[in-house]
């Protein structure tokens, strides 16, 4: 697809030799900040680019400046959440203790779902649609990732230190407990009875999701 297949190629503005000013990569930043907002609310076809100016306080041709239409802008967007959500899962390390590595991934998810859950949600509007802009992302680089982490997981199975389950439904239910908390906050919200999700609720909800998968894959010491 047209749009998918330069999804690494947006948002690079640079200087002459090859870095970006500071004031290129502030603005960049300021512009994506009120993009994802803009898209998180509107979806793409009903954000704007006059939307996201205003949102960003910047004025539009100052906008087009760096992002010359809107799919060019969304395509960035979602660059950069897919750069940030994905970079825990590409540190699983073979090496490691299943149950600190996976831990770590853990606990990792939750806190981008307390810190970017807007991001999450632009994301999962695009998985939503049929993820037009992104399939072929998911379909190559996506799938290699999972590819090389579900064959750490195997390792590990083979190795005996965890139990014998499907690597990839486990990455799926991983994936879908964690970002509930950024995707569904008004759910959670109005069944917890709370208006705000606090920094000490998701270390608890780490701790729970930790307890919760690990103790379904570890496997017992007794050997029951």
């Amino acid at each position: 697809m047209e749009y998918a297949a330069r999804i690494n190629k947006i948002g690079q503005l640079k200087t002459d030799d090859g870095r970006k000013t500071r004031i290129q990569t502030r603005n960049e930043k300021r512009i994506l900040d009120a993009a994802q907002e803009v898209f998180a609310a509107y979806g793409f076809h009903g954000a704007t680019i006059d939307k996201v100016a205003e949102k960003a306080e910047m004025s539009k041709p100052n906008l087009h400046y760096y992002f010359k239409r809107k799919p060019d802008l969304y395509i960035a967007v979602l660059r950069r959440t897919l750069e940030t959500w994905l970079a825990p899962l590409s540190h699983l390390d073979p090496e490691g203790d299943p149950a600190a590595e996976l831990s770590k991934y853990i606990r990792e998810k939750v806190e981008m779902s307390r810190r970017s859950p807007i991001s999450s949600r632009v994301f999962a509007n695009e998985i939503l649609q049929g993820a037009p802009f992104l399939q072929d992302y998911l379909e190559s680089d996506l799938r290699n990732l999972v590819e090389r982490k579900t064959a750490v997981i195997r390792g590990w199975i083979d190795a005996g230190r965890l139990r014998p389950v499907d690597p990839y439904h486990l990455l799926f239910l991983i994936w879908a407990a964690t970002q509930h908390y950024a995707d569904f906050q008004p759910q959670i919200k109005a069944v917890m009875d709370t208006p705000r999700l606090t920094k000490d609720y998701f270390s608890d909800v780490s701790e729970s999701l930790c307890q919760i998968i690990l103790h379904g894959i570890l496997p017992d010491p007794a050997g029951h």
